[in-house]
């Protein structure tokens, strides 16, 4: 919302400066974004009068001009502009004068000086030198009324401030000056001087035939025939400084007059050419099939969830949107119908957007606009009309046309005052909360402790008891209120010992050369297709963007796609990580304070690892990152857990470098190469390594236990055994493990590694050699080799029966 400084100042002047003033609407909740100037500085620019006009000896387009400029000398000044004329009052700069900056940037400064040999001593000045529009065309042409000799600035009111506000949605009662001297008032007591309607006499009886056939729509239509207007009429200056300074454009002077009421009071109307309207007037929704060419110039579809007015041909415009063209007032009207109802606000929420625009009107009807106001406002615009556009002589104004069929019910809404005080922590009494409700203009009836207000028909923000204790403090003011640290019982809460923060996750992945991402949790559809080959994912009611469309069940592709972003850069090593949450259907999940019914939302540890194994140095050999470097990293950020690893069939990884993760027997995520289609489809050189785990398999740690450090030698053994080659190293390991944990004789074994695989010579072609290296420690006694040896014979033993196993 912009508005000008001197316009509030009209309807509620307190006494304070600007800065003052903006600061007062900041802290009541209206937010002053900006405010600035309504015209660069410049000085020594008064109004003056050519008297006289000479054609220049030396030059066909220069004018020699003698210009009164109140000083009782005439001045001699040369003059290039084609609109000259003897009897022109504009705005002169004299010798001395500093006008705005032009291209370079630097303060023009006026001097007497000589044209052509023809001494000038001042400067004509157009609307585009002094910076006041872009129309540089001719010199600007004062109304014959201005005094000469008076002060630019101060003639012109230039000496004006635009303040621009930014609003809450539920403050659309502010939506207009008159609103926010409404604000001004309350808040300083200051009195209101709200704009009068002149009452102009009826002098026709015709009425249009209007009908309402969705109350749900419309609540209230007024109207009126007005006669003989003169459409070609100028807009005064102070309607359009007004308007130009609200940031609006003029255009004509019954468009001006619409816009400049929408702006004063709050109320949005609109203008039909009378003569093109086809009988009455239908206010209904629209119908499938039907279409509408507005004032824009778009063509739009009309549904049943759009509201139309409609005459008894076609649809003349979107109900509380925009005016169609067919009806549209031109130079050429002579008569016309002004309208302004009530709209609901529900009936036109939405429906701007869904044609991917916004107008003015919208934007005032779809949070709630006056309803009891309306007939005084078209009596505001009709005086307008009738002082712009022709004298009463030549316009005939009909009735107002008032139908009523559906208004809003003011309920109550009560306040009570001790739940006030503890809301806000001021202690307030009855008649402090009355003179805020007073000052503000809320209707209450009270009671000891008790207040009930019935909402203005301008307050559609006044619901429930939270609202009208915003309107005390908001009058009250929120910097009054004292700062004081809460009085409360604290305790301090220890974190168990057998978990791990989000943040401590983030610096031991950070510790492994990993850095951070944060991405969106909604992605694009085709990558839960490709990434996750999920065909029925989350979809967004509302996106915001066309590619952000579901709910991402994987980190993976937002990690893919910040490798592909980095690789444009020119960045050959990637190192990444998130910890985010997921997204996924889950008909167990019920609600409760941090769920929702059918979908379940835990949180994953997601990396990448792309490129080199290190950055280059002279230290190592550059080789690129493969698939056990990152289980390598995996393994540290769970340590001393140990995870087990299974081959696994994922639609994102390849076929034959993936594996999922188990922990304490549970699967917990995966890791592996990127499939070679994605890679091949995301253009990426090389293939990423990727791993995604539950983020609460790695909060939970297990409490250190103690266990004896042994004094003695241990013992190790190496073991090579010939197995099949469909036998997976791990179902060998799993052996093993189990017969250490069920053989006593196997209790000495402290570690075991696989450090060989050999497939060739020796060995038949479906057969494979795996080597393993045993740790033997006793923390009693020094090993004696029958006990080494037998417990390497079970061992032996158990892979022999354990999967076929024989010794190379």
């Amino acid at each position: 919302m912009q508005f000008s400084e001197n316009w509030l100042r009209t309807m509620a002047d307190p006494n304070m400066t600007s800065d003052e003033l903006s600061h007062l609407l900041t802290m009541a909740g209206l937010e002053v974004e900006e405010v600035e100037p309504v015209a660069p500085p410049f000085s020594n620019v008064v109004v003056a009068e050519i008297r006289e006009i000479a054609k220049h000896p030396d030059a066909d387009r220069l004018n020699v001009c003698q210009v009164d400029v109140g000083t009782g000398t005439l001045l001699n000044i040369v003059c290039g502009a084609p609109n000259v004329r003897v009897g022109m009052k504009v705005p002169c700069a004299t010798a001395g004068a500093v006008l705005p900056p032009g291209a370079d940037g630097k303060p023009f400064l006026i001097k007497v000086g000589k044209l052509r040999g023809v001494e000038s001593q001042g400067m004509l000045c157009s609307a585009r030198e002094l910076k006041l529009s872009e129309d540089g065309g001719g010199l600007m042409d004062l109304p014959a009324d201005a005094q000469v000799g008076q002060n630019f600035r101060d003639y012109y009111q230039l000496n004006d401030l635009k303040f621009t506000i930014k609003l809450t949605p539920n403050k659309a009662d502010c939506l207009s000056v008159l609103g926010v001297a409404r604000e001004v008032s309350a808040l300083t007591g200051t009195p209101m001087h709200v704009p009068e309607a002149h009452i102009v006499p009826v002098s026709l009886t015709e009425k249009l035939p209007v009908k309402i056939s969705a109350p749900d729509l419309c609540g209230r239509f007024v109207g009126r025939v007005i006669r003989g207007v003169n459409a070609k009429a100028p807009t005064p200056d102070w309607m359009k400084q007004r308007l130009e300074r609200s940031g609006q454009r003029p255009i004509s002077a019954l468009v001006d007059i619409s816009n400049y009421v929408m702006l004063e009071l709050g109320r949005p109307s609109h203008v039909f050419d009378l003569d093109k309207i086809h009988g009455g007037l239908d206010v209904r929704w629209g119908k499938t099939g039907e279409s509408l060419k507005l004032l824009n110039g778009n063509t739009v579809a009309v549904d049943e969830w759009v509201g139309v007015i409609a005459d008894h041909q076609e649809i003349e415009s979107l109900a509380g949107i925009m005016g169609g063209d067919s009806t549209a007032v031109t130079l050429e009207t002579e008569n016309i119908y002004l309208e302004s109802a009530f709209w609901w606000p529900q009936a036109i929420q939405g429906r701007a957007r869904k044609y991917n625009f916004s107008t003015d009107a919208a934007h005032r009807y779809e949070r709630g606009v006056d309803f009891a106001s309306i007939v005084e406002h078209v009596e505001r615009i009709t005086a307008l009309i009738v002082e712009i556009c022709g004298g009463t002589e030549h316009v005939k104004v009909g009735p107002v046309d008032d139908l009523v069929v559906n208004l809003p019910k003011r309920l109550p809404v009560k306040l009570r005052t001790a739940r006030a005080n503890k809301v806000i922590g001021v202690p307030f009494t009855d008649a402090q909360i009355a003179d805020i409700f007073t000052r503000l203009g809320l209707q209450f009836t009270q009671e000891p402790g008790l207040f009930s207000v019935t909402p203005p028909s301008y307050r559609f923000d006044i619901e429930i008891e939270e609202d009208l204790i915003e309107e005390v403090v908001r009058v009250y003011g929120f910097e009054n209120i004292p700062s004081l640290p809460p009085v409360a019982p604290n305790a301090m809460l220890i974190a168990p010992e057998n978990t791990r923060s989000a943040f401590t996750l983030r610096r031991q992945i950070a510790d492994l050369d990993f850095q951070e991402v944060v991405n969106y949790s909604f992605v694009e559809e085709a990558w839960e297709k490709d990434f996750c080959g999920n065909d029925n994912p989350i979809k967004l009611q509302n996106p915001i963007a066309s590619q952000m469309s579901v709910m991402r069940t994987s980190l993976i592709a937002s990690l893919v796609a910040n490798t592909r972003y980095n690789l444009n850069r020119k960045l050959n090593r990637v190192r990444i990580f998130e910890l985010a949450a997921v997204y996924l259907r889950d008909e167990s999940v019920v609600d409760g304070a941090l769920t929702l019914a059918g979908y379940d939302q835990p949180k994953r540890l997601a990396a990448l690892a792309y490129g080199p194994v290190a950055a280059e140095q002279w230290g190592q050999a550059t080789r690129n990152v493969d698939f056990f470097d990152l289980k390598s990293d995996l393994e540290n950020l769970f340590a001393p857990k140990v995870l087990r690893f299974n081959k696994l069939g994922h639609p994102a990884l390849h076929p034959g470098r993936s594996a999922q993760v188990e922990c304490d027997g549970k699967v917990i995520g995966l890791i592996g190469e990127l499939h070679p289609r994605l890679q091949q489809k995301y253009d990426l050189p090389l293939a990423p390594i990727v791993f995604e785990v539950e983020a609460m398999a790695l909060q939970t740690v297990n409490l250190p236990t103690h266990r004896d450090i042994s004094k003695f030698q241990a013992v190790t053994r190496d073991l090579a055994l010939v197995v099949k080659q469909t036998v997976a190293a791990q179902d060998l390991i799993d052996v093993f493990h189990a017969e250490i944990n069920k053989a006593e004789s196997c209790k000495i074994v402290q570690d075991l590694v696989l450090f060989d695989e050999y497939r060739g010579k020796g060995l038949e072609n479906d057969e494979k050699s795996l080597a393993f290296r045993f740790s033997l420690q006793d923390t009693q006694n020094t090993l004696q080799d029958e006990t080494v040896e037998l417990a390497m014979a079970a061992l032996v033993a158990a892979a022999t029966a354990g999967v076929s196993a024989r010794l190379r």
